[in-house]
């Protein structure tokens, strides 16, 4: 058991990390973009609002039972339903880190520092390379915790359904999935998975709280 549960940490992790990153790239992208450019920021805020209206669970069912088995075709059963969970939680995990961003981004844009430089003839993107980015990132650290938190406990979901990785593949869902069948005769079997999962959210959380903290100006002035 404790062989299985550090396995299946490891390609939770995986999971989780390669997820957040796909996530906060995109949310990254869409919450500079809409908050910087005026003219874009109608247009990609209502993609997001659309993104947030959609039911995230049922579609995570419907991609991985329509893609499945043409990734498990072309990269095999593990490395195509990796990709597959990665590219699916990162897809659908990208709209609060964008609201976030974009949040910040007005409020950055609006500082004089951003007006001198526009009016020193600095081009747009090194603008927002120089001066926007590094002033709202400690917003995406902390959307880049929760985003590790949020994507282990979806893959574990999708394992737990029975839609992840295959079955001698160990993932903390899967781990789940394989023994509620064997809860009343042996429970170690579900409450060592599920406190590692738990354990593994609550210290990511913890780390996202330290992380803010950290950055937070008005906490340095203190």
């Amino acid at each position: 058991m404790l062989a299985q549960v550090l396995a299946g940490g490891k390609t939770s992790l995986a999971v989780g990390f390669t997820a957040m990153l796909l996530a906060l790239f995109l949310g990254t992208l869409v919450g500079v973009v809409s908050g910087y450019f005026r003219k874009l920021d109608g247009p990609l805020m209502r993609l997001t609002d659309l993104f947030l209206a959609l039911p995230l669970l049922p579609l995570l069912l419907v991609i991985i039972m329509l893609f499945r088995d043409t990734l498990r075709a072309a990269f095999g059963p593990e490395t195509g339903i990796f990709i597959l969970i990665v590219f699916v939680i990162g897809v659908t995990s990208w709209m609060h880190t964008a609201r976030i961003v974009r949040g910040d981004v007005l409020a950055v844009k609006s500082q004089e520092f951003i007006l001198a430089a526009k009016s020193s003839g600095m081009r747009e993107y090194r603008i927002v390379l120089r001066h926007i980015l590094p002033n709202v990132l400690s917003s995406i650290m902390v959307s880049a915790t929760l985003g590790i938190a949020s994507a282990i406990i979806t893959e574990s979901a999708l394992s737990f359904l029975g839609l992840g990785f295959p079955s001698d593949y160990p993932t903390w869902g899967r781990l789940l999935f394989d023994g509620v069948n064997f809860l009343q005769l042996t429970p170690s079997r579900v409450l060592w998975p599920g406190l590692a999962i738990s354990a593994t959210v609550l210290s990511i959380n913890y780390v996202g709280d330290a992380i803010r903290d950290a950055l937070d100006p008005r906490s340095l002035k203190r």
